[in-house]
């Protein structure tokens, strides 16, 4: 196995690839990534179906310390930024640190020799540090729907597209109508013979202000000191202002219901057909989309949309609950992630033999979505209590990684073998969220990915992202036990 690593960083999103910079930028040498795939990307390199893009304009979604000035699109399509990744990447020279193709099956941490022991599908290695950069879209849900496997036709996920199909003059039908769906449904209304969309519950979709930047714009942006923070600055306060209406006045949403209301009003004349594409929960609940395409398709006399509920899957394609069988040549499952396991499926044991899995059978919890208590030197990256949904995820990455460096600091100038969150702060962190989240719109009454399978929200920030970031300026010594260099057994208030 070797002497342990510094740090090894599980996975190569923006989680890993920004984590691995900044250990790089603040002198550390001895880092490994490991990633499960081929190549870097995390879901953007996943998902790779027509239409994937970002909801977040590109000089949000983006480093800080790495700026592109020549996105071609306010809104980045998906191999723009997947090509960015790459590029920020190998520009600051965390590539070779990458180990592609190796797949975490099992960390342990060794409470005698104070570090980790991981188990991988090409061998064994140890760790000091773990950052785990997993993410929370990176397991694909196929629907439980009965008869998948008797299916004649082609059907895949839609975060597994298979290119090798072609959708042309086809009859094709989508299930599901979340993020993916209303940016793929566009795309296959134009080349399909026939189309059918499935959906289940009706999302609030307002219409997507995107267009091309022009040449003087990227001109002025890679010219002019002080344009390109001056556009981002500017986005991110525009977001973040929404989160008045998510966490704080939920009937300040009512701004964003008229946008939709009117896109709606405007795109579909029929009137039954704005019935069924109207939510019956309060708008915010479940994830706001934008498109300003969807509706359109949705309106072509080739696309049929269904709302019965499916019954089964056949062999010539899908049966709803009304008896009604609708033919199908391609079946696209845009049917989500599983989205709280956070760590799953490896398996994750710490102090004294503890399982993660246990820990968290009512629900993920970390502090800050950080450390878990009873798992030393264990960092989470975009863990519990730190989705957006409002504006950025990369802000708040950002966030963390300077948590994730000042405990390492703190640790190295007092001699720590680990530090360990006590339970009684991680409690109180979590009694916290719960508490704030209670008033937000996402516990409105409506399911959603923001839960887990008990109905209990763990996976949203309840608060600006700006005081995310205050909270997480510097580790406090006072939240952790620690284990110190010269001693082998025993532990000790940092």
């Amino acid at each position: 196995m070797g002497s342990p690593h510094d740090v090894v960083i599980i996975g190569s999103g923006f989680g890993g690839i920004g984590m691995a910079i900044r250990l790089r930028q603040h002198g550390y040498r001895d880092v490994v990534v490991l990633e499960k795939a081929g190549g870097l990307g995390g879901t953007w390199r996943d998902n790779t179906y027509p239409g994937a893009a970002c909801d977040v304009p590109s000089h949000l979604y983006s480093f800080s310390f790495d700026r592109k000035t020549d996105w071609s699109r306010r809104f980045p399509p998906q191999n723009e930024i997947l090509d960015y990744l790459r590029d920020t990447a190998r520009e600051h020279g965390v590539l070779p640190w990458i180990r592609f193709g190796t797949e975490v099956t099992e960390a342990r941490f060794d409470e005698d020799a104070g570090y980790w022991r991981l188990s991988t599908t090409r061998g064994e290695l140890a760790a000091r540090v773990v950052v785990s950069a997993c993410g929370q879209l990176n397991r694909p849900v196929p629907p439980p729907i009965p008869g998948r496997g008797s299916f004649r036709g082609t059907a895949f996920h839609s975060a597994r597209w298979d290119h090798g199909t072609d959708l042309a003059g086809k009859r094709v039908a989508v299930i599901g109508t979340g993020a993916s769906a209303i940016q793929i449904i566009p795309e296959i209304a134009r080349e399909a013979r026939r189309l059918t969309v499935f959906q289940r519950s009706a999302p609030y979709v307002i219409d997507k202000p995107d267009r091309a930047y022009r040449s003087w714009e990227k001109a002025l942006l890679r010219s002019v000191p002080g344009t390109w923070e001056l556009s981002r600055a500017r986005i991110y306060s525009l977001y973040e202002s929404r989160a008045l209406g998510f966490v704080k006045y939920p009937r300040l949403m009512e701004l964003l219901s008229r946008r939709f209301r009117q896109q709606l009003e405007e795109q579909v004349p029929d009137p039954e057909m704005r019935r069924k594409l109207t939510p019956d929960y309060p708008m915010g609940c479940k994830r706001i989309l934008i498109s300003s395409d969807y509706y359109p398709a949705l309106a072509e006399p080739h696309v049929e949309l269904v709302t019965d509920p499916i019954e089964e899957i056949v062999p010539a394609g899908v049966r709803t609950r009304d008896g009604r069988e609708f033919q199908a040549d391609v079946l696209v499952y845009a049917t989500g992630f599983a989205t709280s396991g956070f760590l799953a499926p490896m398996k994750v044991t710490g102090r004294g033999g503890r399982d993660l899995n246990e820990a968290w059978r009512g629900g993920a919890e970390a502090h800050l979505g950080i450390t878990v208590s009873g798992f030393p030197n264990l960092f989470l990256l975009y863990g519990p209590y730190t989705n957006l949904g409002h504006n950025s995820i990369i802000y708040m990455l950002e966030s963390q990684f300077r948590y994730v460096l000042g405990c390492l600091r703190a640790m190295l100038e007092a001699g720590l073998d680990w530090i360990d969150v006590r339970p009684d702060v991680q409690d109180a962190f979590g009694r916290e969220m719960q508490e704030r989240l209670r008033g937000t719109v996402w516990a409105s009454g409506c399911d959603s990915w923001y839960m887990n399978a008990d109905g209990k929200v763990v996976n949203n920030w309840p608060g600006f992202t700006f005081a995310y970031r205050r909270a997480t300026r510097r580790p406090d010594p006072r939240h952790f036990v620690a284990r110190r260099a010269a001693s082998a057994s025993g532990t000790t208030t940092w």
